[in-house]
């Protein structure tokens, strides 16, 4: 069974995109640009089939080894052997496949505002450091994101409401444009931070639409495959972005161009759309001390790993580039950190759905330090070992939240799901505007290795206070365990009804 597998899904897209690969690098030499686009695409679409069978379990609707593995009568109902398909799936694969072709606009237009941050993720650190900004400056322009996608969340459903879904995306749209293109005009602190923090609210309230969207149109049937195509979207389109870093010099304005054509493209595809519009979801209650005295291991993964991601995505770009990572290097680092997070999440989940997940979480965040230590020892020297140490980081470190999110729902009943991951959606993205500004504090008196150490030492933290609750307290019991499923930190909580362990899901 293995070696079938191994034969129909591995081997064929392996040479498959094994030979694009070959022929990217061959028009490498005489069309760059072409080259490095094709490139981020060429990974975008692996990460989409990756995606497709991880979290599906088999392959997309309509795939043509569907048909080379139950025969060529697969189309209506037979088998090669004689046997009969099964007719449910036949037609859950048919409603999604329709969910799909009326959710394409909405799926692009969230891909290509992706792209556009994904880009200025990367941008704005580098070209904050070559303007002479200081790391507590970089560091304050970081959490000023974090801060207006906190406020846009749990402040968007009223606009939602009040002006309706389509309005509110190109408001949305056209002002995370017109920050992108402020700070090409002015290379400046305060307005540095003003900006971000604008796009801030502006990423909420794009999320939020998307992500409302989606809900309504998927069923029980369907909620965890729409969510998983919609991680991978967004995980992908942080890969091109960032592959979009190496167009030109990060000192000139074409990035900055690029990121608000994208912001200003998503608006396209929605304006676009006959799909009626949903009704506005609520913002669900919070209740974090309620919560850590329910799933304290739960909340303190959140925690930690807002405070370390939120610095590494801020501080991590300048940290390359000081160390002789520039254009292509520094994209291909990071790039190996969000793809490599993205990868991770199914089989680490899967993992944890047969044992105690606290164990799981441990094993990670153990990793995720010691890979981040090594980053602090090794990261400047060869930049291959640093693009694999950081890598590795991603792996163990970004499937953390959603791990945290499973655990603490293994502790309470279906019904309490939505508020409770809400909750832990707002103390993970605090400690996101917090993390930044402290490691920021620390490299400024330091070096900027220490930024690693830092998050070395919180992840070291966090290793700490699960030993001493796995020794105190048991097991969750059985009667409330779920599988797990992978969780977007950047979600608003209207996606959390996306989320298939949740009350409306299948029981």
């Amino acid at each position: 069974m293995i070696g079938a597998w191994i034969k129909l899904v591995i081997a064929p897209r392996a040479i498959g995109h094994a030979g694009i690969g070959i022929g990217i690098a061959q028009l490498d030499h005489k069309f760059p640009l072409m080259a490095r686009l094709l490139g981020g695409a060429n990974l975008s679409v692996w990460l989409v089939i990756r995606a497709w069978t991880v979290y599906n379990g088999r392959y997309p609707p309509g795939h043509p080894s569907i048909a080379s593995t139950h025969g060529p009568g697969w189309r209506s109902g037979k088998t090669a052997r004689g046997g009969q398909l099964n007719q449910a799936d036949n037609k859950r694969s048919g409603v999604m496949t329709g969910q799909l072709r009326a959710l394409t606009g909405i799926l692009l237009s969230i891909l290509l505002f992706v792209m556009g941050a994904g880009l200025m993720t990367t941008l704005i650190p580098v070209r904050g450091h070559l303007a002479g900004f200081g790391d507590v400056a970089i560091g304050v322009i970081g959490s000023a994101y974090y801060a207006g996608f906190v406020l846009g969340c749990f402040g968007g459903p009223p606009l939602l409401t009040r002006i309706g879904h389509i309005r509110s995306f190109a408001i949305a749209g056209g002002a995370a444009a017109a920050t992108i293109l402020l700070q090409s005009i002015d290379v400046g602190q305060l307005v540095w931070i003003f900006a971000r923090f604008v796009f801030g609210l502006s990423s909420a309230g794009i999320y939020m639409v998307t992500e409302s969207w989606l809900n309504d149109r998927a069923s029980n049937d369907t909620r965890g495959r729409i969510l998983a195509i919609y991680l991978t979207v967004n995980y992908g389109g942080i890969v091109i972005g960032q592959w979009f870093y190496t167009v030109a010099p990060p000192l000139s304005f074409v990035l900055f161009n690029i990121a608000a054509i994208f912001c200003v493209l998503c608006v396209v595809p929605v304006g676009a759309t006959r799909l009626a519009q949903p009704v506005p979801s609520g913002v669900p209650a919070i209740r974090p001390w309620r919560l850590f005295r329910i799933a304290p291991v739960g909340v303190a993964g959140c925690i930690a790993v807002g405070a370390a991601n939120g610095a590494v995505w801020t501080l991590a770009p300048v940290y390359a580039n000081v160390h002789g990572l520039h254009g292509v290097m520094l994209a291909a680092f990071m790039s190996a950190f969000t793809a490599a997070g993205a990868l991770s999440q199914a089989p680490v989940g899967r993992l944890s759905d047969h044992m105690d997940r606290r164990w799981t979480i441990l094993v990670m965040s153990l990793l995720a330090g010691l890979s981040a230590a090594a980053l602090a020892f090794w990261g400047g020297g060869a930049p291959l070992v640093a693009i694999a140490l950081f890598a590795l980081f991603g792996a163990a470190a970004l499937p953390i939240y959603g791990l945290s999110v499973a655990h603490t729902n293994d502790r309470i009943p279906r019904e309490d799901f939505v508020s409770a991951s809400a909750t832990l959606l707002l103390v993970n993205a605090l400690a996101s505007v917090v993390g930044p500004v402290v490691a920021a504090e620390i490299t400024t008196h330091t070096s900027l290795a220490a930024l690693f150490w830092f998050v070395a030492a919180i992840h070291g933290l966090h290793v700490a206070f699960v030993i001493w609750r796995v020794q105190r307290a048991e097991r969750p019991p059985e009667v409330f365990r779920e599988r797990y499923a992978p969780v977007l930190p950047q979600a608003t909580p209207t996606a959390l009804e996306l989320d298939p362990r949740g009350p409306q899901g299948p029981a």
